[in-house]
């Protein structure tokens, strides 16, 4: 596949769609979501629809999340260049190539192996690349890396992993969902300091479920 002008004129409708039904308003999201191309993170039966707000599946019985939910994690990030930001859920490295292009220092963990694979394929061929990438535990984090500015987790979790609020930064921020399978809301977290945790309930989600140990 390659990204057509047909391509980028369905991502300007889009962009637009998520600038003035859904009130994304920070315009370094809207300009990144403008240049990465989602058709060519998701198997090409779904080309024609992917400037739809919808989710597909993808490798590993998991999901590439809808263009709504990709637009507002990474508002709620509120990135700004050169921020270390740790991704859990690489999945097929969409979310990671739209936090890149915003300018963002991209440590990011995935723990299905086939994802992995294509992911670091794909933003490879996207010349796009993360600061780190690794196969491994998201629970885990990366320690070694710490503190990071940001954290952004793209499955859901049933309880918060306090690892991951460890290896954030005072005054930094993540965004989660939270909650079981039906039952799941998006939230973000400002950590004032090492004992205080400012939550920010956004809403109801659907996310995967965010699963510890890798699956090669």
């Amino acid at each position: 596949m390659q990204d057509s002008f047909v391509h980028k004129g369905k991502r300007k409708i889009l962009i637009e769609y998520l600038r003035n039904n859904l009130g994304i308003v920070d315009e370094n999201v809207l300009q990144a979501m403008n240049v990465i191309p989602r058709h060519l993170f998701i198997e090409s039966i779904f080309e024609d629809y992917a400037y739809e707000d919808r989710a597909f599946p993808i490798l590993a019985q998991q999901t590439i999340s809808h263009p709504s939910t990709v637009a507002e994690q990474s508002e709620l990030l509120q990135v700004t260049t050169g921020d270390k930001i740790l991704e859990i859920g690489t999945g097929c490295g969409y979310q990671t190539a739209v936090l890149v292009e915003m300018g963002a220092h991209v440590y990011t963990i995935e723990r299905q192996k086939d994802l992995y694979d294509f992911a670091s394929k794909k933003l490879r061929e996207l010349n796009c690349r993360p600061k780190f990438q690794i196969f491994g535990d998201g629970f885990e984090g990366l320690p070694t890396f710490a503190p990071f500015d940001k954290v952004i987790v793209t499955c859901g979790a049933e309880t918060l992993p306090v690892e991951l609020l460890k290896q954030l930064k005072i005054g930094g921020i993540m965004v989660i969902p939270l909650g079981k399978t039906d039952e799941q809301i998006l939230y973000r977290l400002t950590k004032i300091s090492e004992r205080e945790i400012e939550t920010e309930e956004i809403g109801p989600c659907k996310f995967v479920p965010m699963l510890n140990k890798t699956n090669s």
